[in-house]
């Protein structure tokens, strides 16, 4: 495993695990016609456009192919995904913990409130809601979660 910054060039493999990892966490809760316009494509446009923005992106590459995907924007973490055929191997632990390291300030990001996977990942990595929650759809909120200190005023970062 290796986690590498994207450049315009990793753009179409990022937008793919983007696209198949997003349709397939967001395929319970959305309508099919919804999930089926977020196109590897579609998704390579918006992280290229993040790119321009001056986001950072990183792939993670498991045998030479891309397998998941990161960016950072200042101090906010988003767009953290992992192929489905390679979830629950500690991948997104890997990713998550290289995309904390590379913000600037104390790091946040926002998870749709009925995502319990990610919500396991994040509080067991140090982070903890803020408060602060935006409604995303009739019933369906998200959530923003920050890493928080320990004891030693560290934050809970494992380099």
């Amino acid at each position: 495993m290796r986690i590498v910054p994207a450049g315009p060039g990793d753009i179409a493999d990022a937008g793919r695990v983007h696209a198949e990892a997003w349709q397939e966490s967001h395929r319970a809760f959305c309508s099919e016609a919804f999930v089926a316009q977020h196109t590897a494509k579609r998704q390579a446009a918006y992280l290229s456009d993040k790119l321009a923005q001056g986001a950072q992106l990183y792939l993670l590459k498991l045998d030479g192919r891309a397998a998941g995907v990161v960016s950072v924007t200042g101090s906010l973490i988003e767009d953290l995904y992992i192929l489905p055929s390679c979830q629950n191997r500690g991948l997104g632990t890997a990713l998550l913990r290289h995309a904390v390291r590379r913000c600037e300030g104390r790091p946040t990001l926002w998870i749709l409130e009925n995502n319990a996977g990610a919500e396991r990942l994040y509080r067991r990595e140090g982070f903890v809601p803020t408060g602060r929650r935006n409604n995303i759809a009739d019933g369906l909120d998200e959530v923003e979660f920050e890493l928080q200190p320990t004891e030693g005023g560290n934050l809970n970062v494992h380099r």
